[in-house]
């Protein structure tokens, strides 16, 4: 039986040394419980526990997660990101329903989100998601795409560009994962330069995470580490 109170107790715990140990300021890494194929029940004893920052990435699954909280745990004030891979059909519904957008690569998609988010909501605050590891089969923009969309963000009145985000190559060793986050670190670097504003990078999951906060992240993605492996079945 996975007790998940107890886990994010832990991971809340490990966050709070890490970030003494790698000279991190305090609080300056959130936790974002990814609770995508998750059950109600499951979502809600992470609540109890404490969490209130949740991740999803299938549009359908979230969107009626946050329906039902809305309705039956509003004042809980939870907040929701869609870090999952957005199909141009699919903006509509992240649009009215989530508060962030970890995983735009496209100018199409950011587009669609500005344009489709209902008056009297706070804009999205987005993230551009960057190919790392530069893996045909994973989603981002090349380190060249990153200012062009960018400029196209920050001229979006309904999206808040944020930083950046990124899933890097599955490494088991903490120099390999520590270089592979450094990455991304020095892309916000020069991205700040232009946008001195943008305090967001979000990276770092559950076999990774230590070596993401001694880089600099300030999000870290956990799933598996709070709620135990997936059952699909």
């Amino acid at each position: 039986m996975v007790n998940i109170k107890k886990n994010i107790q832990n991971i809340t715990s490990n966050i709070q040394s890490a970030q003494k140990k790698f000279g991190r300021s305090q609080n300056s890494v959130q936790l974002l419980a990814a609770s995508k194929s998750r059950t109600i029940n499951e979502i809600l004893d992470a609540i109890r526990a404490g969490q209130r920052i949740f991740g999803e990435s299938y549009v359908q699954e979230g969107v009626d997660k946050i329906v039902f909280f809305q309705k039956k745990y509003l004042k809980l004030s939870l907040e929701w990101h869609f870090i999952g891979n957005i199909q141009s059909n699919k903006t509509n519904q992240v649009s009215k329903n989530f508060d962030w957008v970890h995983t735009i690569s496209r100018s199409k998609i950011a587009q669609r989100l500005n344009d489709q988010r209902p008056k009297g909501m706070k804009p999205i605050q987005v993230l551009i998601q960057v190919n790392t590891s530069n893996e045909r089969n994973k989603f981002g923009v090349t380190d060249t795409e990153i200012f062009p969309l960018a400029k196209l963000i920050s001229s979006l009145p309904n999206l808040k560009l944020r930083g950046l985000m990124s899933i890097p190559h599955n490494k088991s060793e903490y120099q390999s994962q520590f270089s592979s986050f450094l990455k991304l670190v020095n892309l916000k670097k020069k991205l700040n330069l232009k946008y001195p504003f943008l305090d967001t990078l979000s990276m770092g999951m559950s076999n990774d995470m230590h070596a993401a906060i001694a880089a600099g992240s300030t999000i870290v993605r956990i799933g598996t580490a709070i709620f135990g492996i997936r059952n699909y079945d």
